[in-house]
């Protein structure tokens, strides 16, 4: 194991004992010399490199060669004594004083002998108006690369809020201002305030923590963030990214207030309801009870007189329906439509006898021409029809209608047919046309009876 070697000389030899290597190994029994602790630190302390740190001034002491200061961080309640050569603070262009913003590089020291340990400010800048305009422009456009001013995100306010969350400064104007212009428009508003600093080092903190709480309650609708005007520098809390991301953050739509129309903290990028002053912000907010009473008396006469104009346009209707013939007289159309029943009933009848007298004239005709056709009426006018009915004919003849005289060789038997009946008789052999008939013919034929009798039967049919 290395000895380690103290300012004094002092070894763990030189003290007869064997000291621990860490301080973890230190016991009650086997501690560490004060100044074997002081010496770590000191090394330890030593390596620490210097920081570029922001903050305001809020003391300062010059005691000859070495200045002492007291920084405060800007957004919190924390601060560090450190101390400055002259010749360092001499170098600044302007005069560094208490309240001033800047940026100093620090460098933390021990004191070996005193064991006190202090911060060094080895270099120290003021902060002026550009640079905090050009820093708060950064974070404006990197925030606005996240997207949290998109008009996507942005919330709309309610109508008629049940009740307002105020964050104010403590009995400030702008509380006031919030307040009366609301309660004028709409004297029923209910305000949940939280007062707060709205300026300074603890402004972000508490500014932050009473958004969160309204944020969390059911009961408050919108949430009003409102200060009056001022310097650049008492409006930076109202651009701390902190306070920013928490406002995206609220689920509750959230209205900004802050100065007046010229100023613009980045909160007015991220709220979702920009206000220019907070009296337009309690117009905003809240409508206007008179304005409201006004659209409500416009919209009951409005439906009043769509209501009138909608009975007398009904009413006119019915008087023209009523006055129409159909339901002045409404057994007209049943007349109207029986004189059309008869009418057709008789264009109908008369259209059937019209039918029936054509087709019985028609049928008349028809019979009068048949009758004419009919072979009776031939016999009727002394014609006759001959056929072959003697034996000794070729098969198939008998029956056959005599056309020619050849075709009746002597004694063949025939069959006469007259208009008054038929009788039979046989050819005498004599083809010449003007032969007679024999006995038969003249009636001396025994068959004449039954012939004269089939005759008398005929001539009644």
């Amino acid at each position: 194991m290395s000895e380690e070697v103290s300012a004094s000389g002092l070894t763990p030899a030189s003290t007869g004992t064997t000291l621990p290597a860490t301080a973890a190994e230190t016991s009650p029994d086997n501690p560490w010399p004060l100044q074997l602790l002081s010496q770590k630190l000191k090394a330890h302390i030593d390596r620490t490199p210097s920081a570029w740190v922001e903050g305001q001034v809020i003391e300062l002491n010059r005691r000859g060669n070495t200045a002492y200061l007291t920084i405060r961080d800007v957004d919190a309640e924390v601060s560090l004594p450190a101390s400055i050569w002259s010749n360092v603070l001499d170098r600044q262009a302007g005069t560094l004083q208490s309240g001033s913003r800047v940026v100093a590089l620090l460098k933390p020291e021990f004191w070996l002998k005193t064991g006190r340990l202090s911060m060094q400010v080895k270099d120290i800048r003021p902060v002026g108006l550009g640079d905090l305009l050009a820093r708060i422009e950064r974070l404006r456009q990197a925030l606005a690369l996240e997207g949290l001013f998109a008009d996507s995100r942005k919330k709309r306010l309610p109508l008629l809020p049940h009740r307002i969350g105020l964050i104010t400064g403590r009995d400030s104007d702008a509380k006031k201002d919030v307040l009366r212009n609301a309660a004028l428009r709409w004297p029923a508003v209910e305000f949940e305030i939280r007062e707060v600093a709205v300026q300074g080092n603890t402004a972000v903190a508490q500014v932050t923590g009473a958004l969160r709480e309204l944020d969390a309650r059911p009961d408050v609708d919108v949430i009003v963030i409102a200060r009056g005007g001022g310097a650049l520098e008492d409006l930076l809390p109202f651009s701390s990214e902190e306070l920013i991301r928490a406002v995206s953050d609220a689920l509750t739509p959230v209205v900004s207030a802050i100065g007046h129309e010229a100023d613009r903290p980045i909160l007015d990028d991220v709220a979702d309801l920009r206000a220019s002053t907070p009296t337009d912000a309690a117009k905003r907010i809240v409508p206007d009870v008179g304005e409201e009473l006004a659209r409500v008396r416009q919209a009951r006469d409005q439906v009043r007189r769509s209501v009138t104009s909608l009975v007398d346009r009904e009413t006119d209707r019915l008087f023209s329906l009523r006055s129409r013939p159909v339901l002045a007289a409404p057994e007209g159309m049943v007349m109207m439509r029986a004189d059309d029943v008869e009418r057709l009933r008789r264009r109908s009848l008369a259209a059937v006898q019209t039918a029936v007298v054509r087709a019985s004239d028609q049928l008349l005709h028809l019979t009068a021409q048949v009758r004419a056709l009919s072979p009776q009426q031939t016999l009727d006018r002394g014609y006759a029809v001959v056929q072959l009915t003697g034996d000794g004919l070729p098969a198939g003849s008998r029956g056959d209608v005599v056309r020619h005289p050849v075709q009746v060789p002597a004694g063949t038997g025939l069959s006469i047919r007259v208009a008054g009946g038929s009788f039979g008789a046989h050819s005498n052999g004599n083809s010449n046309s003007n032969s007679t008939l024999d006995d038969n013919v003249l009636g001396n034929n025994p068959t004449n009876g039954d012939s004269n009798e089939r005759s008398k039967q005929g001539a009644a049919e």
